[in-house]
């Protein structure tokens, strides 16, 4: 790849304390002299007075329009500094190669590693990368090469998430070496799960769950009746199911969720006899439930951020409170809850603020029994919101 000619861009005032705190991520409107840049763009972002902040490259994405990738002004964007990276982000995954009961985790996580804008996850002896902007497009072949010299693995995927809303760009993800032949299985903390790397923009499996899982399976399934909301694959109840549960149901609107969650059930020798899937808005599921008089031990609540369905739209910064008032009205007493959301606009104490307000609603009491972000894997910036996204709260209902 051909280095391009450093540009020089002055940082709004009302921006500049963030950058200079850490925060890499260049928010728009907080740049002068961008008119004409090109994505992927080496910019050397500069305060009013003409001060060297920080080198980075431009680049138009969901969260903002480029990154800070060095403070030091001698240091060159080349394929040398992608490469130093990702051996680094490499070394730091050692404990993960050596652990033969998972196969799956993040190998690089974009800014937290050193580069924002791409994220890179392994399963098993494949890669997936997700590219968040074309601008960090522009260096794909470094990237590539810089996996190819310090990474073992057959092939590469990718997920295009150009679109400013992060949206998946539909098409062939295959990109590099050996193509795969899917589903394949996956192993996390010795629990089995079918991939697809090439099925549109979800895998099977979110990674960044993988300790909510083993919690679940190791300290609260056990003889307990499980519902599991926006189940997507059935991955948290596969983790009931093998920590003891008496039942699992598990709920999601898609229709493939049936097939897939049978599917990780069955690669776990799970016999389906105690195993329920609903393919049905969760929503309407919750009212159906308060009408048979239904109740649980364990709700699992884990929607997206944003979901729109024929009668429902959902906000988590907006919704998630009523929610999860939905869900406590069908827990039992002493019940668990795991509240989870991947919304980057709110902060725990603000979901914390959620949680007491829909148990409030209620008129129940409650206990927070364990909290979790994000796994080490995840490497994040922990002053940048949008980095540390993951909150998920274990709640017990009190009587």
């Amino acid at each position: 790849m051909k280095i391009m000619k450093i540009k020089q861009v002055t940082i709004e005032e009302a921006f500049e304390k963030s950058v200079r705190n850490g925060s890499p991520l260049l928010y728009k409107d907080s740049l002068k002299g961008i008119r004409g840049l090109n994505e992927g763009q080496i910019i050397d972002v500069k305060d009013k007075a003409g001060k060297f902040i920080g080198r980075g490259y431009y680049a138009i994405q969901n969260k903002g329009i480029g990154w800070i990738l060095t403070t030091n002004q001698q240091e060159a964007i080349d394929f040398s500094f992608f490469e130093e990276k990702i051996k680094a982000a490499n070394n730091r995954r050692a404990a993960l190669y050596h652990d033969n009961e998972t196969t799956a985790f993040r190998l690089f996580n974009g800014e937290g590693d050193g580069i924002g804008g791409f994220t890179v996850d392994k399963y098993d002896n494949y890669l997936l990368i997700q590219w968040y902007s074309k601008g960090i497009y522009e260096y794909k072949d470094w990237i590539i090469k810089a996996f190819d010299n310090h990474v073992d693995f057959k092939g590469i995927y990718e997920k295009k998430r150009f679109d400013t809303h992060g949206t998946y760009v539909e098409g062939d993800d295959f990109t590099f070496g050996e193509e795969g032949q899917f589903p394949i299985m996956v192993k996390e903390n010795g629990m089995k799960f079918a991939v697809d790397l090439n099925e549109g923009a979800m895998t099977g499996i979110f990674l960044d769950q993988r300790e909510v899982r083993k919690t679940i399976r190791d300290k609260y399934a056990l003889g307990k009746e499980v519902l599991n909301t926006f189940s997507y694959t059935g991955a948290f109840s596969v983790a009931a199911a093998l920590g003891g549960s008496k039942s699992t149901t598990s709920v999601d609107l898609a229709n493939r969720s049936r097939a897939k969650t049978s599917l990780n059930f069955d690669y776990n020798d799970i016999s389906l006899a105690d195993q329920k899937i609903v393919v049905e808005d969760v929503f309407h599921y919750f009212k159906y439930a308060v009408k048979k008089q239904l109740s649980f031990d364990m709700v699992i609540l884990d929607p997206p951020s944003f979901a729109r369905s024929k009668k429902h739209t959902f906000s988590a910064a907006k919704d998630y409170s009523n929610l999860l008032k939905e869900a406590i009205s069908i827990t039992k007493q002493s019940g668990i809850i795991v509240a989870s959301t991947n919304c980057s606009t709110f902060d725990m104490k603000k979901f914390k603020q959620f949680i007491h307000e829909a148990f409030g609603k209620q008129k129940d009491r409650y206990e927070i029994l364990e909290e979790f972000g994000l796994p080490e894997d995840f490497a994040n910036i922990r002053n940048l919101k949008e980095s540390n996204y993951l909150k998920v709260v274990f709640i017990k209902k009190r009587n």
